[in-house]
């Protein structure tokens, strides 16, 4: 399950530029109910883009914006309410990892749904049943 955050240069801490997937990844975990949980955990992965300021947009202005989007199958958050507790998870995330006088309305957080079997690792495509299987067997 791919994270992909985007910011731009100077907005995260030297810090923040290192902890905020470990820390997404947390926040992951502990949205879905599935802290600790080392088959769920070793599905997450992501990169850290880190763009020049003059390169960032919103509203068609230039603006500070650090962009969290998160790519999972469409059981994983599977209600309003996992996704919700993601989203406030994940901003809370990058306020904590950001410089002084980052705005929250800076922070965007995206969630995108793989249909059955549009997701993999490794060259194999995985349904929901594998999922949840590796998921089950590792608890």
């Amino acid at each position: 399950m791919p994270i992909t955050v985007t910011a731009p240069r100077g907005v995260l801490t030297p810090t923040g530029e290192r902890e905020i997937l470990p820390q997404l990844t947390a926040a992951l975990t502990g949205a879905s109910g599935l802290a600790g949980n080392p088959g769920f955990t070793s599905m997450i992965g992501g990169t850290v883009h880190i763009l020049a300021p003059e390169h960032v947009f919103a509203g068609g202005v230039n603006r500070p914006v650090v962009m969290v989007e998160l790519k999972l199958p469409d059981i994983g958050l599977a209600t309003a309410e996992a996704r919700a507790a993601f989203i406030r998870a994940a901003t809370d995330v990058v306020e904590r990892l950001t410089v002084d006088g980052h705005d929250n309305d800076d922070t965007w957080v995206n969630i995108l749904n793989a249909r059955d079997g549009a997701w993999g690792i490794g060259g194999k495509a995985l349904t929901n049943d594998d999922l949840v299987a590796a998921i089950t067997a590792a608890d």
